[in-house]
């Protein structure tokens, strides 16, 4: 059985950093896509970043280009997301999902199929 846990959010000041790990277990992570998404209050879900099978591209929402940096760690079966020069509107509930697809038009929740239950990103002064 597929499964996915985040952990690493929590609250900063603009400006500040956090790291994200999405730790995959009964399958190995290298030979899926992972996605990162988020969903803020009365906000659709959003796609944030995701990265191919390993060895295989990455894909970055505009509004986190430049900030955020997805990666894998094959050996601790896990996948970060480092966001540097958090923003106000960087605050959400930051989701994993595996099992689905990175290409270069877009991510989007509808393509994975196994979720995460959401840690919490609160970035304010």
């Amino acid at each position: 059985q597929l499964q996915v846990v985040e952990s690493g959010g929590g609250s900063v000041q603009p400006g500040g950093s956090l790291r994200l790990s999405c730790a995959a277990s009964g399958f190995k992570s290298e030979y899926y896509a992972i996605g990162w998404f988020r969903q803020a209050p009365g906000k659709e879900r959003e796609g944030v970043s995701c990265i191919s099978t390993s060895g295989g591209p990455t894909n970055y929402a505009d509004s986190v280009k430049g900030r955020f940096t997805i990666s894998r760690d094959n050996a601790k079966n896990t996948v970060y997301l480092e966001m540097n020069s958090l923003k106000p509107e960087d605050t959400a509930v930051y989701y994993c999902a595996a099992d689905g697809r990175c290409t270069g038009w877009g991510i989007f929740a509808s393509d994975f199929t196994t979720w995460g239950q959401g840690t919490q990103v609160t970035v304010s002064a």
